[in-house]
């Protein structure tokens, strides 16, 4: 059974690690209290006050009591008075994470800081590494794992995969399963083992969203940004996808035969018979309704939207959920 530190606070400019890390606290405490045991604060709810107010309230709750609080980084030192008291009273059976994804502009505050140590909790920094010291972060992060890595190896895996560190953690975590007795990887390796391009993994989502499966296309989503993908090239496979299904269908509701726009897709062959059935099957109207959600997310992802301070990868499960389930 995992145990738990009364408060976490993760936080960095690698924000595709600290997706994976709160990811991975949610599913921890949902196998631990249950749903009921866990309590969200996103957009206007997190609030230093809110989370103080909600760590001082009584629960009849059976079980830990989990809080994961995102947005800290904009967080104020002088508005923090209140959360440090209800920090040093925090109970036992409560475990509270801040998540702070940081910039060159905004940051978790260091009072934060200092209340989470003397609450006994950890503190984890998840940073970007500089594109010119990736090949040695990667040698290190082998070395962990029992393999050992050529530079020229690790300066190919780089290349081939692209400077995101979960990916390369991901492939580095591959290349060990498959290293079988022999533990020294060379340039070889790395060209036969390296996942695909992250385009082609963007794909499967946009594929999933035209084809109604939203389940999949939620699962793939969620591994592609745990991957360290960003929302806005995401949202652009997306789009550029589900503008061509709606072309095709619309082609086909027209009455253009199927050979002809099977041509005009530029595609291999099986995947334009699939983006051909799916959108035949979806029609263009709902494709033109998907089109315009996509737009109205890539809104709220500037801020600029009706996601009514959702986080942004709610509101894109949530656009998600109203595109393939339409």
């Amino acid at each position: 059974m995992a145990t738990f530190k009364p408060a976490y606070l993760i936080h960095g400019d690698d924000h595709g690690r600290i997706a994976e890390r709160r990811a991975r606290l949610r599913e921890l405490a949902e196998a631990e209290s249950g749903a009921h045991g866990l309590e969200l604060f996103e957009g206007d709810r997190a609030t230093p006050d809110e989370v103080a107010a909600n760590l001082a309230m009584m629960t009849f709750a059976i079980g830990r009591r989990f809080l994961i609080v995102d947005g800290v980084e904009r967080w104020k030192e002088k508005d923090l008075e209140p959360l440090e008291a209800a920090l040093k009273a925090i109970g036992p059976d409560t475990t509270v994470a801040f998540f702070a994804r940081e910039d060159t502009r905004v940051k978790a505050p260091a009072r934060l800081h200092d209340a989470v140590r003397a609450a006994g909790g950890d503190i984890a920094a998840e940073e970007n590494v500089k594109s010119w010291e990736l090949p040695k972060w990667v040698i290190a992060r082998a070395r962990e794992l029992g393999l050992q890595l050529e530079p020229d190896a690790a300066r190919a895996l780089v290349a081939h995969v692209g400077e995101r560190q979960q990916r390369l953690l991901r492939e580095l975590e591959k290349l060990e399963l498959a290293a079988g007795e022999d533990r020294r990887i060379d340039v070889a390796a790395i060209e036969a083992q390296a996942a695909p391009s992250a385009e082609r993994r963007a794909w499967s989502l946009a594929d999933a969203l035209v084809g109604g499966d939203a389940p999949a296309a939620s699962r793939v989503y969620l591994a592609l940004r745990s991957q360290g993908e960003r929302l806005p090239g995401l949202i652009y496979w997306m789009a550029q996808r589900v503008r061509t299904a709606h072309e095709a269908a619309a082609a086909l509701e027209a009455g253009e035969p199927v050979a002809q726009v099977k041509r005009r897709l530029r595609m291999p062959s099986r995947a334009a018979d699939r983006l051909i059935a799916d959108a035949r099957r979806t029609g263009a109207e709902p494709l033109r309704r998907a089109i315009e959600q996509i737009a109205d997310l890539e809104l709220d992802s500037r801020g600029g939207g009706r996601a009514g301070g959702a986080s942004e990868d709610t509101a894109a499960l949530q656009a998600i959920q109203r595109i393939a389930g339409s």
